[in-house]
């Protein structure tokens, strides 16, 4: 299967995810508001959710699907299996003890990652028993890691892209048919994230065992596979989740400030992950085995290629994608939040955020692409110094910036908190992208010098349609759904319209661009 249709399948799957994770949201806006219950939800989620992204979907992946493509390709079948058997019982007992450390040190966690909860008992108790039940999330989205990777090692995507769909439905199924009935509607949602663990890693038995790699699983820290793994892993953990680990820092942060600080932070990244997780999270789940072949091979012209045609494709869909996020960014938090018990006054400080994180919109996807071209090779040092000066950045920028702003009475330092954010990830992709260039790794080819100037004014005058049509954003509150709807839909498909209308006019055709190295 090509690149280009892999990245549509997962897309396609990654679209359904993300509409399927705003209804989700919708149902704990309009139910739950941004008061204290959400608060505390959100960082007990929060904590395994990082760590998930730590060991899951970033050092583990990044450093099994090489590992697992080498031996697909240079060893037999039954050693990919033994493999995968060692894998799955070395790193699942280690899993199972960091959940049981997690789940009785839950108070310690709250506190590190939320101090500012501690002078509010309530909360913090709150978010002790909700972490409780949501930290062996942990475990089971791990092994879900392990067979995810598996199965793209081998092409198969659709399992592992449509799994998060499984999430989202659980966690609606709780927040609508169990929370609200429960003596504790906290502690009701964070059972519902512990189910919906348990039911995503379930469904990828069937697959594995489809392609006769569901193997039983085993101790073996000997295997040399394994310890390979591992090693790569240890320098991965921080270097590929930097933006996760600057995330959790603006929930520390954001747990000093006023209530509803975290909740506005979440609903905004969530809106800034959709265009992330449908685009730029697919092609780089995508290339990535395919720039491990390509480096076992030893087949570098073909590496430079891919990597070069993705980053291509990312600027094609990420720029405009980003500023109209930031054209928008009120009328779609009121479209899709602002109900119930999310007030307007909730709406304005969500889209705030927004507007932030979508100025580093670019940058988080830049390095979903970039880092493949690393982590393909088995380099997972060099992304960690570039992480440590990142972090390094968005840390300086919390202290000279949001916490004058804060402590001087600005009304919106989660605003600034997310655009620091932003900001460390442009910088993140920079170091990235120079790194590839100076090792010879990357060389980006001629299209370039036609493609920026066109996607530049093709953005520009999209800019310019969305500002008049969007109108007032303090009317769109007081809308009902149906014109909000209508009204946000004849936004998005117009300024679609004039971005790829003023690209054909320009002589650019996406097509020239999609068709790039699809093997």
């Amino acid at each position: 299967m090509g690149i280009l249709k892999s990245t549509s399948l997962v897309g396609s799957m990654t679209l359904l995810s993300r509409i399927s994770g705003l209804v989700r949201d919708m149902v704990y806006s309009s139910a739950f508001g941004a008061g204290t219950l959400m608060d505390a939800f959100l960082v007990a989620f929060k904590i395994p959710n990082f760590l998930r992204r730590l060991t899951a979907e970033g050092a583990f992946s990044q450093a099994f699907v090489p590992v697992i493509s080498e031996y697909r390709l240079k060893r037999e079948e039954g050693e990919v299996r033994q493999l995968v058997g060692s894998v799955a019982g070395t790193f699942g007992l280690a899993l199972f003890a960091l959940t049981l450390v997690g789940v009785l040190g839950a108070p310690l966690l709250v506190w590190l990652f939320a101090p500012g909860f501690a002078d509010d008992g309530g909360r913090f108790d709150l978010t002790v028993a909700m972490l409780r039940l949501t930290f062996p999330y942990i475990f089971f989205m791990s092994l879900v890691a392990l067979a995810s990777g598996v199965l793209n090692s081998y092409g198969r995507f659709g399992v592992p892209a449509f799994t998060p769909v499984l999430l989202n439905l659980v966690m609606i199924g709780f927040a609508v048919g169990i929370a609200p009935y429960a003596p504790e509607p906290g502690i009701a949602l964070a059972a519902g994230v512990f189910v919906a663990g348990l039911v995503q890693l379930l469904i990828q038995l069937p697959a594995l065992r489809g392609i006769r790699m569901l193997a039983w699983p085993r101790w073996n820290w000997r295997d040399s596979g394994v310890r390979r793994i591992a090693t790569l892993m240890l320098p991965g953990i921080f270097g590929s989740s930097v933006a996760q680990i600057s995330l959790l820092l603006d929930t520390l942060i954001a747990s000093f400030l006023i209530t509803g600080s975290i909740a506005w932070m979440y609903y905004a990244d969530r809106l800034m992950e959709f265009p992330l997780g449908v685009f730029s999270i697919a092609l780089a789940t995508v290339i990535l085995p395919r720039l491990s072949s390509h480096h076992a091979t030893e087949d570098r012209a073909q590496f430079s290629s891919t990597l070069d045609w993705a980053l291509r494709l990312t600027v094609l869909i990420v720029v405009p994608a980003a500023a109209g996020l930031c054209l928008l960014a009120g009328p779609l938090t009121a479209t899709i939040f602002g109900y119930g018990a999310f007030t307007a006054r909730d709406v304005q400080m969500s889209s705030y955020a927004l507007m932030a994180y979508s100025l580093g919109l670019c940058g988080f996807s830049m390095v979903k692409v970039l880092a493949p071209g690393y982590f393909s090779r088995q380099d997972t040092r060099t992304p960690v110094r570039i992480g440590i000066l990142s972090l390094g950045a968005n840390l300086g920028f919390n202290v000279l910036v949001v916490v004058p702003a804060f402590l001087g009475g600005f009304g919106a330092p989660h605003a600034l908190m997310a655009l620091s954010t932003g900001l460390s990830a442009g910088l993140n992709s920079l170091l990235l992208y120079r790194g590839l260039r100076r090792g010879g790794v990357l060389v980006p080819g001629q299209e370039w010098a036609r493609l920026l100037p066109r996607v530049a004014l093709a953005s520009a005058a999209m800019v310019a349609f969305l500002w008049w049509a969007s109108g007032d954003w303090s009317a769109w509150s007081s809308w009902a759904v149906t014109e909000r709807v209508l009204r946000l839909g004849a936004c998005v498909t117009g300024g679609a319209v004039v971005y790829f209308l003023t690209l054909a006019a320009t002589g650019l055709r996406p097509r020239e661009v999609l068709s790039q190295n699809q093997g």
